[in-house]
């Protein structure tokens, strides 16, 4: 029994898929690793910019360290397969990140 190569999306340029097709398995790991944290890091992204759009900013959360600004959001990071939640805003350009704690796996 043979089985057929996926087929790439349409919109994705001929460029990208060549160069996948060439690459060996291991890279293959690597690319869809950075391509899902590069995704997951340009929604967050956008959620803060959504979010400083917003003019009313709510009640500073208990837990927030005095050195985070109210805006931060929670994300949560995966570090050598255990998972991290951190505060996140952004200043100007750059987005800032201060480590909060563990996730809970029963959560």
């Amino acid at each position: 029994m043979s089985y057929e190569p996926p087929t790439p999306p349409a919109n994705l340029p001929t460029e990208i898929v060549n160069t996948l097709n060439e690459s060996d398995l291991e890279h293959l790991r690597d690319v869809a690793t950075y391509a899902e944290a590069l995704a997951e890091h340009k929604e967050r992204e956008a959620r803060l910019e959504e979010s400083e759009d917003q003019e009313e900013v709510e009640e500073r959360p208990d837990d927030l360290p005095n050195d985070v600004p109210a805006k931060a959001t929670i994300t949560i990071r995966e570090i050598n397969d255990n998972r991290y939640y951190y505060w996140q805003w952004r200043e100007g350009d750059k987005i800032k990140s201060k480590y909060k704690s563990p996730v809970n796996p029963d959560e």
